[in-house]
Order: C-alpha cells, then structure tokens, then sequence
C-alpha cells in the first residue's frame, strides 16, 4: 500500500468520527517519519503527526540508571507518559507534545501543539505495537494500527546511512548497530502486535 492508498483507506475509516488515531509502528529503520509525512500530505489539511520519540528519557536519566548505552530501547522511554497523552488526544481538542531534538540529543517539552482542526493524527514510533511490560497499554488505543514491513538487511544499511549522517564512524555504526539497534529491531518484531494493515515498504 502506498501512503495515498494509506490516506484513502483513514478518510474512509473516519467518516462519522471525531479525531482519527493512526498508529504507524515498525522497527528502527523503517522508514516511519518519511512514510507518515508522505501520508499526511496526502490527506491534506486536518492530517499531522504525532511523533513517540518526544517521550525519550534524558541521557542523564538514562545514565543514572545505567542504559546510556541502550538508549531507543522500549524501557528507555517514559511509557506511561506517552500513554497519557494518547488519552488526552482522544479526548482534549488542543494538547500541547514533546518533540525530540536529533541535533541536540534530547526532548523539548511542549514544543509542538496538536491543534482543535487537527482530526487525522498519525503516531508513529517502533513500540505502539508493542506487547510487553507497560507498552502493552496502548493496546486498542488506536482506530487504526498499521505496520511497516522491512527486511533486517535493509533496515542494517539504512541504520549505518543514519548513523554515518549523525557523525559517527563506520565502526562506532557497527558497534552501535548490533549493541542496540538490532536487539530492538528483533524484539520489536517478536513481540509486536498483528496490525490491521502491513506495508511492505522497501
């Protein structure tokens, strides 16, 4: 499905509701951000997204607790406050979000709004799906749950493109890659949750 068959298939879903929530889960590497902008373009104005990574836990949370070096990883975000903001979504028309800052390594608290006239949210990050620990109260939070569909061998390269572009050298990349990123990619996929639509989107 190709994101305008995507954003026919929520016009048609939405008719008769109030706000729509989209998830759009898949591994790290998949391509969400870039899927979900091409979605939201094609449903016009009331269409935005509502990015997971804003509820990233700070680095010195993260090393207090000793998971600097796992950070991305399901346990390294604040879960029940991500989940609480999905409820206000649903029932608040103006809802102030966080957005995570890639240039600066941490979230910005409150720096986006979603807006009364924003009807269509896509959410999109690697754990709506999730089905473990306290991830798993996102369960039937969405009207739609949708999930990309990537092979490991691709999502590797485009890991080391992302990493490559983030300043870190080949062998910090590779390091990286198979320390952290491909645990959660394999625990993303083993333990998600079947979605109401799988995209093949290489």
């Amino acid at each position: 499905m190709t994101p305008a068959g995507l954003a026919d298939l929520i016009r048609q879903r939405a008719q008769g509701q109030g706000r729509f929530l989209t998830a759009l889960a898949g591994p790290p590497g998949a391509g969400k951000s870039t899927f979900a902008d091409a979605v939201v373009a094609a449903i016009g104005p009331g269409a935005r997204v509502v990015p997971m990574d804003g509820f990233h836990y700070d680095d010195a949370v993260l090393t207090a607790r000793g998971l600097r070096a796992r950070k991305g990883a399901p346990e390294t975000f604040d879960v029940a406050g991500f989940v609480s903001l999905i409820r206000r979504l649903r029932d608040e028309a103006e809802v102030a979000i966080p957005v995570f800052d890639r240039q600066m390594e941490l979230s910005r608290a409150a720096a986006d709004v979603v807006l009364p006239d924003d009807r269509f949210l896509l959410v999109e990050g690697n754990y709506l799906l999730l089905n473990d620990g306290p991830w798993a109260a996102l369960g039937g939070a969405f009207d739609l749950t949708v999930w990309i569909d990537v092979p490991e061998a691709e999502l590797d390269r485009r890991l080391m493109q992302r990493w490559a572009h983030h300043g870190k050298t080949p062998a910090q990349a590779r390091d990286w890659i198979d320390g952290n990123d491909m645990p959660n990619i394999r625990r993303t996929i083993a333990l998600s949750r079947p979605a109401d639509v799988r995209i093949d989107w290489h």
